[in-house]
This record gives C-alpha cells, structure tokens and sequence, in this order.
C-alpha cells in the first residue's frame, strides 16, 4: 500500500450477527469522519428501514438507505435496501438492480465490492464482518486486485464464522482484527493516510 494513497470509500458486508456487529464498529467514528461508507447487510427481502433506525442511534454519523443515483459525502452511511443489489456507477453515484441473487442474497456484497473496486480502485477499503455463507469473499479479492485494502473480522471473533473464514482464504488480507478493534483501526487508517497523502 503506497504512503500517498488517500482513500476515498469503505464498503462493509455483512449477514448473519451483521447488525450487532455494525453497531459495534460504527459506534467508534466520529461525525467528521473522512470517507463515506456503504454496507450490505443480508435482510429479508421485505424488511423496512428498520436497520436504518437502528444504526442511527448507535453513531453520529447520517445514516440512510441508499438510492438511485445518490453522489456519495463523507460522514455519511449508505444501506443496500431489502431485496435489491446496490451497485456504484462509473460516475459515482448508486444503481438498484433486482438481477438474480448471488449467492442466495441480494443485496449481494459481492456485486457491491466489485463494482465500488472498479470505481475508486486503490482508494477503496473492504471489510467482512459476520456471515454464515461465503458472499463477499469474491467481492474483497476483487477489492485487493484493484489495490484497494482489506480488512476482516476474526473468524474467532463472529457470530457466523463462515463469511470471514471464505474471505480470508480468498486473498492475501491485509488485517485480521476482533471485532472490538476494526472501527478503531478504521479511523486509524483513513487519517493516517490522508495525512500522508497531503505532504
């Protein structure tokens, strides 16, 4: 990872024991925290923004459910809706699809990471948290072919150890934290590179 790079996003995915887990990790950023943040967190297909509540009242960060063609600001948080993947556009801003499930979920992280990957490419960071399938573990390799940074939760650490492990064998990550770790080591990354990259 070059010193000059200055990240511009992180994606978060999620599923089983994701909102515990989400709640934790948010709970440690600050209101001016530097970079945007879009999640997947596996729902039923017709849950409401029951989770946007949730989140709301865990963080000083804005909280939302994404839609179509949102241009994305920092200290905000971006919530795939129930039952539709969330993709990011070559301009930046979402797209909803309601193509086939990827592995049985949709919203599906892997088609999030891939598609944030090819949009900020090494400014982007990855993390797994929590999940009993294998979604994401694609999605963060991409995020590493890109030269983007990979964060995941330990396995030892999860509800649902299946997510993390499948991603874990799937790249080289970069860090393997408990969960009570991630959000810290998080803020410690973007400002630290930042900084770096405004010398």
């Amino acid at each position: 990872m070059s010193t000059e790079t200055i990240f511009e996003a992180v994606v978060i995915g999620s599923s089983a024991g994701g909102v515990r887990a989400l709640s934790m990790v948010l709970s440690t950023l600050p209101a001016n925290f530097r970079v945007p943040i879009i999640i997947v967190q596996h729902l039923h297909p017709h849950s409401g923004a029951g989770l946007v509540d949730v989140l709301n009242h865990k963080t000083p960060l804005i909280v939302n459910q994404a839609e179509e063609k949102t241009l994305l600001e920092a200290g905000h948080v971006y919530l795939a809706p129930p039952n539709y993947h969330l993709l990011l556009e070559l301009d930046g801003s979402f797209a909803l699809s309601i193509m086939p499930k990827v592995h049985y979920a949709r919203p599906s992280i892997d088609v999030l990471f891939e598609t944030a990957s090819e949009f900020y490419d090494k400014t982007l960071i990855g993390i797994i948290l929590t999940g009993a399938n294998h979604d994401g573990a694609q999605g963060l390799a991409q995020v590493k072919q890109a030269g983007g940074y990979s964060i995941v939760q330990d396995p030892n650490t999860a509800e649902a150890e299946s997510m993390p492990s499948a991603a874990i064998k799937a790249c080289e990550v970069d860090a393997v934290l408990p969960l009570t770790d991630i959000g810290p080591y998080l803020l410690q990354l973007v400002n630290n590179n930042y900084r770096k990259g405004q010398r």
